[in-house]
């Protein structure tokens, strides 16, 4: 594939991950097409300097690596093989990077189907969040053919900060974003229940947050969630139901094999319970509202604040 080719990309999904993912790929000089239902997103693509289609086969005749940013293992084999899928008007040799939490048999079955159109795929999983995607920084742990990697290393460039190549086995870079993905959901269930029990206890939740972030108890997603709390916003940057459907994956493939995961587990608890009460479309720090007996930073409490101050 000449490097003309290569930098016709296609991005399906324009949501908070992957519109960052596209216009960093637009930003790093790649004709960029981006695929999503919603009107409004296609608009702000375009607005960026993007080629925006509603449907991912409207897109296929026009790329030769098509980078999948979708909810699932589902949506991924709806938008290369449902009715409007891209992968039978791609050309043979054209590479699709997915991006999607999914199973690892579920990749590998994808890939299967995939390779009988003459199609290939790279099991690339991304962690960093929107702000990263945006700054075409984030984490991508793939795994795939050592020349498929070889053929979309600029592409994968231009996203990523860090790139990990996790060997030829299909599913590999799946089952490490599982990993990933049981420890950033067992580390928001705990920082919500030390921030509930502190609170409780009557510690002032800004000074507990400032203590806990300079001393051993503290932890990334501890620093980054608990002030989501601390400005009563649970705009969602990641919602409560994603974790529900990603560590119910994890949940799922370690019951198959009978191995316990109990932390997993209880943390599938509660955010199933905080979905259960409403707040799945809530950001994932919403899963403190599951405790009981304590109050919340509100912004009216907030607002009472900065009025006394002026």
């Amino acid at each position: 594939m000449t490097q003309a080719q290569r930098t016709r990309v296609g991005v399906i999904g324009l949501g908070s991950m992957g519109m960052g993912m596209a216009t960093s790929l637009i930003d790093a000089g790649f004709t960029t097409w981006g695929c999503d239902l919603r009107p409004d997103a296609r608009q702000a693509f375009d607005a960026h300097g993007g080629r925006a289609v509603a449907t991912p086969a409207e897109m296929a005749a026009h790329v030769d690596v098509v980078v999948s940013v979708v909810v699932n293992a589902e949506q991924t084999r709806e938008v290369l093989f449902g009715p409007q899928g891209i992968a039978d008007g791609l050309a043979s040799g054209s590479v699709i990077v997915s991006c999607a939490t999914c199973a690892p048999d579920a990749v590998v079955a994808l890939g299967d189907e995939l390779a009988t159109r003459g199609l290939r795929l790279l099991d690339a999983p991304i962690s960093g969040g929107a702000a990263k995607a945006a700054q075409g920084a984030l984490t991508i742990m793939a795994s795939g053919p050592a020349d498929v990697f070889d053929s979309v290393e600029e592409v994968l460039d231009a996203l990523a900060a860090k790139v990990f190549r996790l060997g030829g086995a299909m599913g590999q870079g799946s089952q490490v974003k599982l990993v990933n993905q049981l420890l950033a959901g067992v580390h928001i269930a705990a920082a919500a229940e030390a921030m509930a029990y502190g609170i409780r206890g009557g510690c002032d939740p800004q000074v507990l947050y400032e203590v806990i972030t300079q001393s051993a108890g503290n932890s990334w997603m501890f620093e980054n969630r608990v002030p989501h709390i601390l400005e009563d916003d649970y705009t969602p940057r990641s919602a409560v139901d994603i974790f529900v459907k990603d560590l119910g994956l994890v949940h799922d493939t370690a019951h198959r094999d009978k191995f316990p995961l109990p932390l997993t587990s209880q943390a599938l608890t509660m955010f199933t319970q905080a979905s259960a009460q409403g707040h799945g479309g809530d950001d994932d720090a919403a899963v403190i509202k599951t405790f009981p007996g304590f109050g919340l930073p509100s912004h009216a409490a907030n607002d009472a604040d900065t009025g006394e101050e002026e």
